[in-house]
């Protein structure tokens, strides 16, 4: 798909990271030493797609150690976690050491029959319910930041502006994603309106209410979490001019 997140610069990812992380340094009070522990294709559902990578850092505590959550994009019907290179792992790691960091798999639409919207809205909430049902296993905190490109920037906008429970998240760091899907589907640019159509079943006068519930716009508000959205003036598929979120 034309918006896969292959291509992103990695320092346009750590620039980002950096403004809106919420890494303040702060001294690990655990006396014991905690080895680094990394955990690949865990399931946190029954779909052979549910599916998360896990890098949890050496010394971590459940008041110290933050996570962060990757999302993929893709056009929320291709696209898979390993978009976000071994590399770029690994570089997040040294640079964010009190991070544990969670790369998300979600089910695909395979369409027209399977895992329409809002099939991979639902995993997103399915995979925070799962890594803070397991915060004290991974020995990691409530402060979660959500991190994604294209239609991972969307699911992760819309998660955090939607969901409050279990846990708040605390920032977004967004790379070009959807915020208004009426307005993706009336101005498209290079994205097809065929897929936008079986994705949500309709169009946003046929199927206003899906169109709506998978808005990120929808959710804003004064108490939405701090958000940072890099957004290229040029880009084909998202429009810069009618994709920006107001402030309330």
């Amino acid at each position: 798909m034309p918006d896969s997140p292959k291509n992103l610069n990695l320092s346009l990812l750590f620039i980002a990271a950096t403004l809106l992380l919420i890494s303040s340094c702060s001294k690990n009070d655990n006396n014991n030493t905690v080895a680094q522990k990394n955990m690949l294709n865990v399931a946190y559902g029954t779909d052979a797609q549910q599916k998360m990578d896990i890098y949890l850092p050496a010394n971590r505590t459940a008041t110290n150690t933050k996570v962060l959550i990757l999302i993929h994009g893709g056009g929320w019907t291709s696209g898979d976690k390993t978009d976000f290179s071994s590399a770029l792992i690994d570089t997040l790691n040294k640079r964010f050491p009190n991070y544990a960091i969670f790369n998300i798999n979600y089910r695909l639409g395979a369409l027209p029959a399977n895992n329409p919207f809002p099939t991979q809205e639902l995993d997103i909430k399915t995979s925070v319910d799962f890594i803070y049902n397991n915060r004290a296993d991974y020995l990691i905190s409530d402060k979660y930041v959500l991190m994604g490109a294209s239609a991972g920037g969307h699911l992760s906008l819309l998660h955090a502006y939607k969901y409050t429970n279990p846990v708040k998240i605390k920032a977004v760091v967004d790379f070009f994603g959807p915020t208004d899907m009426p307005d993706l589907y009336n101005n498209p640019g290079a994205y097809p309106i065929a897929l936008l159509e079986l994705l949500l079943n309709g169009t946003p006068i046929t199927n206003a209410a899906l169109y709506s519930s998978s808005s990120p716009l929808t959710y804003v508000s004064a108490t939405s979490s701090p958000t940072i959205i890099l957004q290229g003036s040029l880009d084909p598929l998202v429009n810069a001019n009618t994709q920006s979120l107001p402030l309330k």
